[in-house]
């Protein structure tokens, strides 16, 4: 057991971690035995999206999970597996989006800075009296 205040934290710290590394571990591979066990569009695609959020959290690498997600869609489309196409947004209509307030964009002041300032106009004289 450590004795300094900071590696008694790390300890506790890194027990934590190891619980959510290994349960996110586990969620991999049990979405990949039910896509082995059942293999369909939606239980491919659950098995591909417990892949991605393994390399959000940066518990597998990027190409780990390339990998990984290639085999599955070479064992789907063994299966005979079709995959379905992602489901788009409806995208909302343009008048229906609030404007941007002045902090979010501000105006710029002028876009050409060669620009010359307009001659000024002599200024009439006063008639004596």
């Amino acid at each position: 057991m450590p004795i300094i205040k900071s590696a008694i934290k790390r300890m506790k710290q890194t027990i934590v971690r190891r619980e959510r590394n290994v349960g996110i571990k586990k969620d991999i591979k049990s979405a990949n035995k039910a896509f082995a066990v059942k293999p369909t569009a939606e239980t491919a695609a659950k098995a591909q999206s417990e892949l991605d959020k393994a390399v959000k959290k940066g518990l597998i690498k990027k190409n780990t999970a390339s990998r990984r997600k290639a085999a599955l869609a070479k064992a789907a489309k063994d299966a005979g597996v079709k995959p379905t196409a992602a489901k788009k947004a409806t995208a909302k209509p343009a008048a229906a989006k609030k404007p941007a307030t002045a902090k979010a964009a501000p105006k710029k002041a002028a876009t050409k800075t060669t620009a010359k300032p307009a001659a000024k106009k002599p200024v009439a004289k006063k008639a004596a009296k």
